[in-house]
């Protein structure tokens, strides 16, 4: 037996916190999550709109990433990124993506699957030049996801970027809407009997409430 194996066995945590059932379920989705995301803020949890991004490239290999969630208005939920990254490149193989948000204290995940598409250039604009000055400047100078040089060129890069004063959002760079088609809303509960309701989008654009297994 490995040396932490032990370890690992041994930590569990009864969810005691909360309920989750069909009656006190907002019939829909966005509801529910902005009542949900207004709590984690409320609670108090840090980066309430931390999320963990997943997309899959065109060979069907997946991968996750932390991003920020920006914006959620009712088409859907917005982060911005640099459309050359990894993330942006397997979006633009396969389009359809997934959401993951996690609140610990609250014994509460949140996961969104639908179909990601860029939003408009003036949006990507607004927020861009809303942005402190050095996170513009990250922004133009680092080649996401690339291998370079060292953290001294990336150091230089930047320096280097602020010198010259000229701030200008790249097109390479900006924001992604994701249009949910499905969401499973996760309360822990006591003995991992957890509460799981699924919302289904239908093609007439209504959304359909199941209770999944834990």
């Amino acid at each position: 037996m490995e040396q932490n194996e032990g370890k690992l066995h041994d930590m569990r945590t009864d969810y005691t916190t909360g309920v989750f059932d069909e009656q006190n379920a907002y019939p829909q989705p966005m509801q529910q999550f902005g009542l949900w995301f207004e709590e984690a803020i409320k609670a108090g949890i840090s980066e309430a709109n931390a999320l963990v991004l997943s997309t899959v490239s065109n060979e069907g290999k997946p991968s996750s990433r932390v991003v920020l969630l920006k914006e959620y208005v009712s088409a859907g939920f917005i982060f911005f990124t640099n459309y050359n990254s990894r993330k942006g490149k397997e979006l633009a193989a396969n389009p359809y993506a997934c959401m993951n948000f996690w609140w610990g204290a609250m014994e509460r995940q949140v996961r969104i699957n639908g179909r990601m598409e860029k939003i408009p250039a003036t949006e990507s604009d607004a927020y861009f030049y809303s942005r402190p000055v050095g996170s513009q400047a990250g922004a133009m100078i680092s080649p996401q996801s690339e291998v370079i040089e060292g953290r001294e060129w990336l150091e230089q890069q930047f320096i280097a970027q602020q010198l010259k004063g000229e701030l200008k959002r790249p097109e390479h760079w900006g924001g992604y809407i994701l249009i949910p088609e499905e969401f499973e809303f996760w309360q822990g509960r006591s003995n991992r009997l957890h509460d799981r309701l699924q919302y289904l989008k239908h093609s007439d654009g209504s959304w359909k409430i199941h209770r999944l297994a834990p």
